[in-house]
């Protein structure tokens, strides 16, 4: 008898609930994110090269691990805030952690291509670390699309490439339920990027977004009202919402390539993938590996990087599951406690 008067009852209080975080989320000012100390050590065509920690952990480092990420968004989700940093918690585990910051594309490099990205800009980051370091050799992290770049960094430059780990990194492009890969079959990808140039960020936030459309854009306001009053969870709020809306635009030929080859035409697993005019065979990755997938990953799905070990040519391939999603495994504090702790204790016993 009383169910309507009482969903009206609780309407009016999650709306209330919600326009008092809304609210308070106004007085905290800007969101800060990336507060882990960082030195660059490497300025160029737009990719910076940081190195973090301090003077202190610096005096003595242990070894040394070069992160890449996606081109498609910021890669400070990775130090996001004291208590979610995996950046902060690999410098606890003794590691000498750099990071590839990609930048901002402009109208001058629409013609940029994956073989500048990998052959020209990563490289430079390659030698740069192992320059300072006094080595021959790196070990690479790769996150998400970054992964699939350190792949194929890999099996290009074997000789540079110690230790590689891959995390939520997609390799089989064609998997079931990979609805990304689905979506971009029928795209003319010349004409859109003769359309825009470059690919605008916005566009893809877009794409994303409708993947899971209530989960991105509905429910998360919902539970947005049970976060007033808490302040440190409304700047976590406030800093992930920046994140996700500040995605760099995408070089047209680069994005072309990456969509062409990968999500298309799947290269990569069928032994088709070309970098420039050279070819990229996942055989010919035989450094010890480090495949870390993560269970409920909307984005990249688990057989998309599981599918690496039928591939490798690795003699130490190792499988690791995270029991979260693509941005939790970045974000969660069970993410933080696990993570990095296994990453370390990997390259520990291989140097």
């Amino acid at each position: 008898m009383n169910s309507v008067p009482d969903s009206v009852a609780e309407a009016a209080e999650l709306a209330r609930r919600l326009e008092q975080s809304l609210r308070q989320l106004g007085e905290l000012g800007p969101a800060t994110v990336g507060g882990t100390p960082r030195e660059t050590v490497l300025a160029n065509n737009k990719v910076t090269l940081y190195r973090y920690g301090d003077s202190r952990s610096h005096k003595a480092p242990g070894p040394a691990l070069l992160i890449t990420y996606a081109l498609v968004n910021r890669p400070y989700v990775l130090d996001l805030e004291p208590q979610r940093s995996t950046i902060a918690q690999l410098l606890a585990q003794g590691l000498d952690v750099y990071l590839v910051d990609w930048g901002y594309p402009d109208s001058g490099d629409h013609q940029t291509t994956l073989e500048d990205y990998l052959c020209d800009r990563l490289d430079s980051c390659v030698d740069a670390v192992c320059d300072l370091r006094g080595e021959s050799t790196v070990n690479l992290l790769g996150v998400c699309q970054g992964g699939t770049f350190s792949l194929c960094y890999s099996a290009l430059f074997p000789g540079k490439v110690r230790n590689l780990v891959t995390m939520v990194t997609p390799v089989d492009f064609h998997t079931p339920g990979n609805l990304l890969s689905r979506w971009v079959q029928g795209v003319d990808l010349d004409r859109l990027a003769t359309c825009y140039g470059n690919v605008p960020g916005g566009f893809l936030n877009a794409l994303f977004l409708a993947l899971q459309p209530f989960r991105l854009a509905g429910q998360k306001y919902m539970e947005l009202a049970d976060l007033a009053d808490d302040p440190d969870r409304l700047r976590t709020f406030l800093r992930m919402e920046r994140w996700i809306a500040d995605s760099p635009d995408q070089a047209g030929r680069a994005f072309a390539e990456f969509v062409g080859k990968l999500f298309q035409r799947n290269a990569l697993v069928r032994g088709e993938m070309t970098i420039g005019t050279v070819p990229v065979l996942l055989a010919d990755v035989t450094c010890p590996v480090l495949n870390i997938y993560a269970q409920l990953d909307h984005l990249v799905p688990p057989a998309a990087s599981m599918a690496l070990a039928n591939h490798v040519g690795s003699a130490d391939y190792t499988e690791s599951a995270f029991d979260g999603g693509h941005i939790g495994i970045y974000v969660s504090q069970r993410a933080q406690r696990r993570i990095p702790a296994t990453i370390a204790g990997w390259l520990q016993a291989r140097q």
